[in-house]
C-alpha cells in the first residue's frame, strides 16, 4: 500500500523505573523524565532527531515545575520545541491525539511526549525527616497549557464523603454488581481473582513497580491488607507512590525513513478517540454503564479499520477494579485474559496523570516483539468521567482522530441530584469508608419516587456491618433533611 509521507509514527520509546532505597537519594521527576527522553531518541536509533523536535508535551503530576517541558526540552537539545502542559483532568491519550493530528497536517514533524514522577522518593525522605527540593526554575509559563472545562466533582460529593476516587468509584462496583445480580461475597472474590490475575501479568513487565504476583485472598482483605472503602482494599488502588517516567518520540512517516530509523522500531498510530463529557458520578442515572466506552471504543477502530477480534493485545486503564470491569462490558471484551501489558496500575505503578505513558511504551515493545499485532490502550481521567482511546500498530495504516463527546452527552441518562429533600428512596450505589479503626461512615446514592437523586450517609455500625454482609442496592432507607439515612 501507498503510506502518506505525514503519517505518524512512534519510533522510540523508553520506561525508566528508580529503585533508590536511600532516603534522600535518588533523582527527581524532571531528572527521571530527561533520562526517559533521551533513552527513548536512543532507542529509535535517530538520536538527533531531538533537536528537531516541534513539540515537547508533558501532563500535570504531584511536583511543582512551573514548566518542566521547558526544562526537559532544553536539558535534552531541543531547545525549539514548544512546550506543553496537560493539566490534571485532561486524557492522557489527548497528548497522542494532539501529537497525530499536527504530524498528519504537516504542522509538525517531531513530537516527544513524556511524563514522570518521584513520590517514593519524596516519601522516604519525608519518613526520615529529610527536606528535599525541585530543581528550580526562572520565572516561565508553558508555551500552551491544556486545561479541563468544568470540574469533576458535585459539590455534594465533597460534602457528603465522596472526595475521594476511592469511595467514588467503589460506589461504582456496587451499582455494576447489583445490576448483574451477583452477592457481594462472590463480587469480592470476583474481583480479587481479576487482580490477582493482573498481579501475575505484572510479573512479565520489567518495568512493573510490583514484579510479584498477588493471591486472590490477600487482594480481597489479608493480612497488613486493611479495608479502604468496600469492598476495596489497599491492593485494589493504583499504586502512585512510585518513581516511574515514560517518553515517547513520534514523527512523519517520512522523517522516520530518511532518518534511518529501523523498521523494526516502527508503530504506527492509527487512531485516536477521546469523550470530554464531563458528567458528575452522582449525576448518572445508570452509574454502572459508561457510555462513552462504548461510543469511543467503537469509534476508534472505525477509524482504524479494525475490528475488536483483531485487537491482540489490551491496556485498559486500571486505577481500580470497575474501570477495567465496566470498560471490558462496554467494549465487549472479556477479563480473561486480563486486558493488560503492565500489569496494571495496582501493579504495573500508577503515577498521577502518567499511567498511559508507562503502557503505551510497553505496549510499543509487545508489538514490536510480534510483527503484524495491533495494540488499543484506554485513558481515564475523573471517575469514568473522560474515556479515551488509542490504537497502535506495526501495521501502517491512515490516522484518524475523532472527538465523540456530544455523541456521549446525548447517550448519558442524567439524573438531578438534590440536597435537603426527605423521604423514602431506593439505594442505587454504596460504599462504607474505613478508617484504621474499622468502618467510619456508609454513603449512598438515593433515588427518590420523583425522580430525583441525593448522596445520604451513616455512621451507624451495626448498618454499617450489615451492608458489607449482605446487598443494600434495590432497598428502600429513609432520609433526614441533614443527609442522614437509615433503613
Amino acid at each position: 500500500m501507498t503510506i502518506d509521507p505525514r503519517t505518524p509514527v512512534l519510533i522510540g520509546t523508553a520506561s525508566v523505573v528508580q529503585r533508590e532505597s536511600q532516603p534522600g537519594a535518588g533523582k527527581e521527576a524532571a531528572e527521571l523524565m530527561v533520562d526517559a527522553v533521551r533513552t527513548a531518541a536512543e532507542d529509535s536509533g535517530a538520536p538527533d532527531l531531538l533537536r528537531r523536535a516541534d513539540a515537547l508535551m508533558v501532563p500535570r503530576g504531584m511536583w511543582g515545575y512551573p514548566d518542566p517541558a521547558r526544562f526537559v526540552a532544553d536539558a535534552v537539545g531541543a531547545g525549539k520545541a514548544r512546550s506543553v502542559v496537560a493539566e490534571i483532568g485532561i486524557l492522557q491519550t489527548s497528548l497522542f491525539g494532539r501529537a497525530g493530528r499536527a504530524i498528519a497536517a504537516g504542522e509538525a514533524d517531531v513530537i516527544v511526549v513524556t511524563g514522570g514522577e518521584a513520590k517514593y522518593r519524596n516519601q522516604l525522605a519525608e519518613r526520615a525527616g529529610i527536606e528535599l527540593s525541585e530543581a528550580a526554575q526562572a520565572e516561565v509559563a508553558p508555551d500552551e497549557v491544556m486545561s479541563p472545562s468544568a470540574d469533576i466533582l458535585h459539590p455534594l460529593e465533597l460534602t457528603r464523603g465522596l472526595g475521594r476516587p476511592v469511595s467514588q468509584y467503589a460506589i461504582l462496583d456496587s451499582a455494576l454488581r447489583a445490576a448483574e445480580g451477583q452477592s457481594v461475597d462472590a463480587h469480592r472474590d470476583d474481583v480479587a481473582g481479576l487482580w490477582s490475575a493482573m498481579s501475575r501479568m505484572a510479573e512479565r513487565n520489567p518495568y512493573a513497580w510490583k514484579r510479584q504476583g498477588v493471591a486472590a485472598d490477600q487482594i480481597r482483605g489479608g493480612e497488613g491488607n486493611h479495608m479502604m472503602s468496600f469492598p476495596y482494599t489497599k491492593l485494589h488502588n493504583s499504586e502512585w507512590n512510585v518513581d516511574q517516567a515514560a517518553a515517547l518520540v513520534l514523527c512523519s512517516y517520512a522523517t522516520a525513513e530518511a532518518a534511518g530509523v529501523p523498521r523494526d522500531k516502527w508503530i504506527f498510530l492509527r487512531a485516536v478517540t477521546e469523550s470530554n463529557h464531563m458528567l458528575p458520578l452522582a449525576e448518572r442515572a445508570t452509574p454502572h454503564r459508561a457510555p462513552a466506552s462504548r461510543i469511543g471504543g467503537a469509534r476508534v477502530l472505525e477509524l482504524a479499520g479494525l475490528s475488536q477480534e483483531e485487537i491482540r493485545y489490551r491496556e485498559l486503564y486500571s486505577c481500580f477494579p470497575v474501570a477495567v470491569r465496566i470498560q471490558a462490558r462496554e467494549l465487549g471484551i472479556p477479563l480473561d485474559p486480563p486486558p493488560t501489558v503492565t500489569g496494571g496500575m495496582a501493579f504495573g505503578g500508577g503515577p498521577l496523570n502518567n499511567f498511559v505513558l508507562q503502557a503505551t511504551a510497553r505496549m510499543a515493545e509487545v508489538l514490536r516483539a510480534d510483527p503484524g499485532s495491533h495494540g488499543f490502550v484506554t485513558a481515564v481521567s475523573g471517575i469514568l468521567t473522560k474515556v479515551g482511546a488509542s490504537i497502535w500498530s506495526t501495521e501502517p495504516g491512515d490516522f484518524g482522530f475523532g472527538d465523540v463527546s456530544e455523541v456521549v452527552a446525548t447517550a448519558t441518562p442524567r439524573i438531578e441530584v438534590v440536597e435537603g429533600e426527605t423521604g423514602s428512596a431506593r439505594i442505587t450505589g454504596y460504599t462504607v469508608i474505613h478508617g484504621r479503626g474499622g468502618p467510619e461512615q456508609a454513603v449512598a446514592l438515593c433515588d427518590f419516587e420523583n425522580g430525583r437523586r441525593t448522596i445520604a450517609y451513616s455512621r451507624d455500625r451495626s448498618l454499617m456491618d450489615a451492608m458489607m454482609r449482605r446487598e443494600h442496592c434495590g432497598e428502600r432507607v429513609s432520609v433526614m433533611a441533614d443527609g442522614v439515612f437509615a433503613t
